[in-house]
């Protein structure tokens, strides 16, 4: 039966939760020391891999940069396109295969310690208690009327949350158009159509989802907080309370109803009311809880990762056959990844026959066919490629047969064929152009073609 002091911090949290947006308790501890060095590390890679530099042919270029308007995309020394998308793609299914192997494995940990909204949101709270104060007087600041200083206050948070938030949207943009052009862009004002738009979209976004959404991202908005539970299973390792051992609370169970674990929880729930959806796996109730049980005495983990069996207290087992197809389909695509980018051709060629004139006859006799070709060298280094062709007897390339490719590049080169006449063969006949890559190992690309006879 709860008693009047219970009831009481029910109600206390009770209000606490429904009173306007969450302010959190901070808290020290494992698992936010582990929040706050992926913090760093997602915000050092991400605003700092657009300003590194590529060194190609004695030329530098940004390292990382989707060039939509060429369509190639630069990951140092990598050069994709488009006929590469099926690396792109099997990235994404990589990426989609972890996250959900990780979910079954142990719940929502990208959420609660990568997920740019968790990242950003932890900034801004960080800012936010730096200028306002703690849980406690966010909370009196915002029940508080109007003044002077609550409005002083106020709009320096919101200031300093837009200054980060613009930075984020040039950071990012700088990632489609080479950071050192934006920037002498914006402070000309001579950005394109485009990148006003992400810019002011991108910027907008992290403004409102981190500063003004923020939790309720996580309730209300996300879909992956919805189809979660689908990768569960029993063996499944989430933030879980130990009702074994903590009830009943104050009556021998360990648990004081302190509440502790809602006050420091992101998304205002209360863990000892069983796994929900709006639990990100953050961590930060074990670190609080775990507190609260050594300054009584108790041992800690009255909170921690725990799956249902153990909870439970049934036996649990390894065959876990969610687990074993995630870590299949890895490995599949992994391996299918690896080998596509080990295949995968530094040099493409298209062949375009002249289609003004099927044929030329020469005065000396020698029938003519052109042909343009797009030489497209996907290399990081410019290559010099020299063309052959075969197919019919005695033919022949009528001037240059070497060209010299920029790296990364498509070259458009007329290329003229000669064959002597009065052979026996007549009409369309098969040849095939031999191009050859000496910088790729010696790599030959082959090109079927045809070449008119009379």
């Amino acid at each position: 039966m709860d008693t009047p002091v219970s009831k009481i911090r029910s109600a206390k949290l009770e209000l606490y939760r429904k009173k306007g947006k969450i302010h959190a308790k901070a808290v020290s501890g494992r698992f936010n020391t582990l929040r706050w060095s992926m913090v760093w590390l997602t915000q050092i890679v991400f605003y700092g891999a657009c300003w590194l530099q590529w060194q190609v042919d004695g030329a530098s270029r940004q390292a990382i940069l989707f060039d939509i308007a060429h369509e190639k995309l630069y990951l140092f020394g990598l050069v994709l396109w488009p006929q590469d998308a099926l690396l792109l793609a099997i990235a994404l299914i990589l990426a989609a295969l972890g996250l959900f192997f990780v979910t079954a494995l142990a719940g929502r940990l990208f959420c609660g310690f990568a997920c740019p909204q968790t990242v950003y949101t932890s900034l801004f709270v960080w800012i936010e208690s730096r200028i306002e104060g703690d849980h406690l007087a966010r909370l009196k600041l915002d029940s508080a009327p109007p003044s002077a200083g609550k409005a002083i206050r106020k709009l320096t948070k919101h200031a300093i949350w837009l200054l980060i938030a613009a930075w984020t949207a040039i950071s990012f943009v700088g990632y489609f158009t080479p950071i050192r052009e934006l920037l002498p862009a914006l402070a000309e004002l001579a950005v394109g159509p485009w990148e006003s738009f992400w810019l002011l979209f991108y910027g907008s976004f992290t403004y409102i989802q981190a500063g003004l959404a923020r939790e309720a991202v996580c309730q209300h908005m996300c879909p992956y907080a919805r189809f979660q539970g689908v990768m569960f299973d029993p063996a499944t390792r989430n933030v879980a309370y130990d009702s074994r051992r903590g009830e009943p609370r104050q009556a021998g169970g360990d648990c004081i109803d302190c509440g502790i674990c809602v006050e420091v929880c992101p998304t205002g729930i209360d863990i000892r009311q069983g796994l929900q959806y709006q639990c990100i796996n953050c961590g930060l109730c074990i670190d609080a809880c775990d507190q609260v049980m050594a300054r009584t005495g108790k041992p800690g983990g009255l909170i921690r990762f725990a799956s249902e069996w153990e909870l439970s207290g049934q036996p649990g087992t390894s065959n876990r056959p969610r687990l074993a197809v995630y870590l299949a389909l890895l490995t599949v695509f992994l391996t299918l990844g690896a080998w596509t980018l080990d295949q995968r051709s530094l040099l493409l060629v298209d062949v375009i026959r002249d289609r003004g004139a099927l044929l030329r006859e020469m005065p000396d006799g020698r029938i003519e066919n052109a042909y343009t070709l797009k030489l497209m060298n996907l290399a990081d280094h410019e290559q010099e490629l020299s063309i052959g062709a075969e197919g019919i007897p005695n033919l022949s390339i009528v001037g240059p047969q070497r060209f010299l490719v920029p790296a990364g590049s498509i070259r458009p080169v007329q290329l003229t064929l000669a064959a002597p006449g009065g052979t026996a063969l007549s009409g369309l006949q098969p040849i095939r152009l031999n191009i050859t890559s000496p910088h790729a190992g010696g790599q030959q690309v082959s090109e079927k073609t045809s070449f008119a006879l009379p």
